[in-house]
């Protein structure tokens, strides 16, 4: 039965296309940037038509149109993306792969209808918050595919690493958070009419700069706490998280300094994803990682050379 609703060969093919997951999933982030920098959030002004008469972009709604369309289409990519990804995990017979793929495709068409609603609501900061952490979410998600997928087999971590891998996850949410709230305050709308939250622009990116800071700092507690336990993995992959920060710290910081410059809130927003992901992997390093994973190669080594 299995063979009938996905190919076995096919399961040679799951981790590149789990790579593919998470890449196109960011890819969308950054596509979103641009819909908002170039103020074409409401390039198509309703949804889920383009126009009450049109499911797709004409000459009368000019560039705005072909940019917010041409994003709208890439959710169609995503979706097929996940639909082979899953179909690969089926193929290769990993219950776990088989959940986590089978609910990154759930998400996507959840994620397509909160997009609408920021449509729908006239670019609601508030709304377009929700849009971008949700697709935070979406990322993390992808990010626990790889790991289960490859990554090393290990025990879990000491209870302090633990705690203090938790603490880093719940800052970094508030970060993400603050973030959209920053955004909210600031001048890059999506639409040149769309409303903003109202707050001062200065004091919630102080809050923001704050949140920041407790984030390095629990990072910086989390590196020294795995390099002292001789823990390989968990070092690397908190290194690479507080490199990260320190990254994504630096671009906020001259974005503000220099007004918000298109180029640099794109680079922002891709920070900002990339930082979701390394979230879920410092977090992910802290547990117990089985034999589980080395079934799984064993398959896909199979699968690689299987000839149906």
């Amino acid at each position: 039965m299995t063979s009938r609703i996905a190919p076995p060969a096919l399961a040679r093919f799951l981790w590149p296309l789990a790579v593919a997951n998470i890449l196109a999933n960011i890819g969308i982030v950054v596509t979103g940037a641009a819909v908002r920098l170039t103020a074409s959030g409401l390039g198509c002004p309703t949804w889920p038509k383009c126009t009450e008469a049109s499911y797709r972009a004409h000459g009368e709604l000019g560039l705005h149109g072909v940019i917010e369309f041409g994003n709208r289409l890439l959710t169609f990519v995503l979706a097929a993306v996940a639909i082979l990804c899953f179909l690969a995990a089926v193929a290769a017979k990993d219950r776990i792969a088989i959940r986590l793929s089978f609910l990154i495709g759930l998400y996507i068409p959840a994620q397509a209808v909160i997009g609408g609603i920021t449509v729908l609501t006239d670019l609601n900061p508030w709304v377009v918050a929700l849009h971008f952490l949700s697709s935070m979410v979406i990322i993390m998600i992808c990010l626990a595919l790889l790991d289960h997928l490859r990554s090393p087999t290990r025990p879990a971590a000491r209870a302090g690493q633990r705690a203090t891998a938790w603490a880093i996850f719940a800052v970094g949410w508030v970060v993400l958070y603050l973030g959209t709230v920053v955004t909210g305050a600031g001048p890059h709308a999506g639409d040149l009419d769309a409303k903003r939250n109202g707050l001062d622009p200065q004091t919630t990116s102080l809050l923001h700069a704050g949140s920041v800071t407790l984030l390095i700092v629990l990072t910086v507690v989390l590196l020294v706490l795995a390099v002292r336990a001789g823990d390989r993995w968990l070092s690397v992959v908190t290194g690479s998280l507080l490199a990260l920060e320190l990254l994504q710290g630096t671009i906020g910081w001259v974005q503000y300094a220099l007004d918000l410059p298109v180029l640099l809130v794109a680079l922002h927003m891709l920070g900002a994803s990339l930082i979701s992901a390394g979230l879920a992997r410092v977090l992910l390093a802290t547990r117990a990682h089985t034999s589980e994973a080395t079934r799984t190669g064993r398959l896909l080594a199979w699968a690689a050379g299987h000839r149906p």
